[in-house]
């Protein structure tokens, strides 16, 4: 009985609160919550941005990461969108010394630039920067330590795909609120 009660708690603090899914639209305005009836108009504006090509390593696997969270049913023909990133920085700095002045740990920052521009018009719709931190530990076998690097840099990836389709998804989602037609994009 507890358990039940906890729950309704949860859900209707989270109802109180304002929450309100990022990706989905409700298309009644009825008080209870969509009735089975979604609107996918964000997921479907999200679904025609073309993400341009990146030459460094981290930006192939951050553009791998954002065509999955993007275009999960293949790239548009004919894009009404326009991602491109530049300013690809990693910055490496040693942490935790040994007596020896040799590093135990090495602590990796990835910042980048992104753009989402209109494909027909050319004009900046998103501009931002994103940001991911993290760090591996300097194994005395060289394998280990190169594995954790190449892990970082996917891991580094996924935190900064993440953080733009969040981003990307928050923009559609004022302008498709505001406009109140997915139509008029």
């Amino acid at each position: 009985m507890w358990h039940k009660l906890k729950i309704f708690f949860a859900v209707f603090l989270l109802g109180a609160c304002g929450f309100e899914p990022l990706y989905v639209e409700r298309h009644s305005s009825d008080k209870w919550y969509y009735k089975g009836e979604f609107d996918a108009s964000i997921t479907n504006e999200m679904a025609q941005i073309k993400v341009e090509p990146a030459g460094e390593r981290i930006g192939q696997l951050l553009r791998n990461e954002l065509l999955d969270s993007f275009t999960p049913k293949g790239i548009p023909e004919k894009p009404k969108y326009r991602l491109a990133f530049s300013n690809i920085d990693k910055n490496v700095s040693e942490q935790a010394m040994r007596d020896d002045i040799t590093a135990t740990r090495e602590r990796v920052e990835y910042k980048l630039n992104y753009v989402l521009t209109d494909a027909k018009t050319g004009d900046e719709l998103v501009r931002g920067d994103t940001l991911a931190l993290l760090g591996y530990d300097i194994m005395a076998n060289p394998y280990s330590t190169t594995f954790s690097r190449k892990k970082i840099e996917q891991d580094a990836a996924k935190i900064m795909a993440n953080d733009i389709s969040l981003r990307i998804g928050a923009y559609f989602h004022s302008v498709l609120t505001k406009r109140g037609n997915p139509n008029e994009l």
